[in-house]
């Protein structure tokens, strides 16, 4: 059994405005982080699922990002509604989401 139920990744990277891969802190990935984390804390379940920023996950393009694990689910989560519903599906009813879900294979 893993330490935690569920460990998050939010990507935090920032770049300088006007880079052509752009970033996942310019598109929101801090509201995301933020919301994940006190919903998990108002939830009282911040001792089965864990919350974490991360440096760049390397998929700037479709971000902001996250990842899920321990079954490496990767996500693209541009607001704090999809943010919830990740919430309320995945970490807590165990259903991944399709519509915004990313593949885990890197494309060579």
């Amino acid at each position: 059994m893993s330490y935690y139920n569920f460990h998050v990744f939010v990507c935090q990277n920032a770049r300088a405005e006007g880079h052509p891969r752009g970033c996942c802190q310019s598109r929101g990935s801090e509201a995301v982080f933020q919301h994940l984390k006190s919903r998990i804390r108002e939830l009282g379940l911040n001792k089965e699922i864990r919350i974490n920023k991360s440096g760049c996950l390397d998929r700037c393009e479709e971000g902001p990002v996250l990842v899920i694990y321990p079954e490496e689910t990767w996500y693209s989560v541009d607001s704090v509604e999809k943010a919830e519903e990740l919430l309320q599906s995945h970490l807590l009813n165990k259903q991944k989401i399709t519509n915004y879900s990313l593949s885990n294979q890197r494309e060579f």
